[in-house]
């Protein structure tokens, strides 16, 4: 999945049209979005509409910290685990996730429903290789907003001072051998140039995908995480003269060397074709 869009769980109108917005995937927000007076019924109204909800949509919910977390996630999966995804885990900790998988293997045994875990502390962050290995983690995403206020750092044009963070958790994801993380949201939705870049970045970075918070940010990301029609023709190329080779090393088009490390990296190139 490319994209990633935050729809507020209280804003019945946001929640109607989210699976037309044109994002790969939905992250319905029973937490930051949701002033805490509206939690119950908002957590109520999510349930219901998850339940009119088709089997296999992309669709997950961020769920709050602690036992509002807890009840978040035995009211969405009992409403339709056939459509739930995952549950997005705010300020994630390796015991908030252990509660949360006991739930889950009562409603949903089967295992479809997985655990986003977002770090969004230093403790959080020390323990990206533990959690990015507990049961049911598919995905690791980072709270770049509050882990920053946490650590005091301010970013700069580069974001250099997040650099350390990103590439240990891409790191945490490729050891526990989980998908690669999907980058931050960036909260200015009106500077597309600037979203332009920083996902580019963080695409060389080995981060796969980006949040949302607005509809005008999915085409750009669609653009930088979608492979080109000549990457998808060097990507094909390669793995072609590898297998002809006879799985040996051989040369590339423009006569570079071509070993196991470079046909893995081509087919992961055709395997994110939407």
């Amino acid at each position: 999945m490319r994209s990633y869009l935050y729809v507020p769980g209280n804003r019945p109108s946001m929640l109607a049209s989210a699976l037309t917005r044109g994002a790969d995937a939905i992250i319905v927000d029973l937490e930051d979005a949701v002033p805490p007076a509206f939690k119950d019924e908002t957590r109520a109204a999510v349930a219901a509409w998850l339940s009119a909800q088709s089997p296999g949509a992309p669709i997950f919910v961020r769920v709050n910290v602690g036992a509002a977390g807890l009840a978040d996630a035995r009211a969405v999966v009992t409403a339709s685990s056939s459509a739930l995804r995952g549950l997005v885990v705010a300020k994630a900790s390796l015991d908030q996730l252990a509660a949360l998988t006991t739930i889950l293997d009562e409603l949903d045994p089967a295992g479809a429903v997985t655990l986003v875990p977002l770090l969004e502390t230093p403790q959080a962050l020390l323990a990206a290789a533990a959690i990015a290995s507990a049961p049911r983690v598919s995905r690791l995403q980072i709270g770049e907003a509050d882990l920053a206020a946490e650590l005091g750092v301010t970013l700069g044009e580069d974001e250099r001072e997040l650099l350390f963070v990103r590439s240990a958790v891409v790191l945490a994801a490729a050891a526990a051998g989980i998908d690669p993380p999907a980058a931050a949201v960036t909260t200015d939705f009106r500077d597309l140039e600037s979203l332009r870049r920083t996902t580019l970045a963080l695409k060389r970075l080995g981060f796969r995908g980006r949040a949302c918070i607005h509809p005008a940010q999915i085409p750009v990301v669609h653009e930088v995480f979608t492979p080109s029609p000549q990457e998808l023709a060097e990507a094909r190329d390669v793995i072609e003269r590898f297998e002809a080779a006879g799985g040996g090393v051989c040369l590339d088009a423009r006569g570079r060397m071509v070993d196991l490390a470079v046909v893995r990296d081509a087919r992961r190139t055709l395997a994110t074709v939407p």
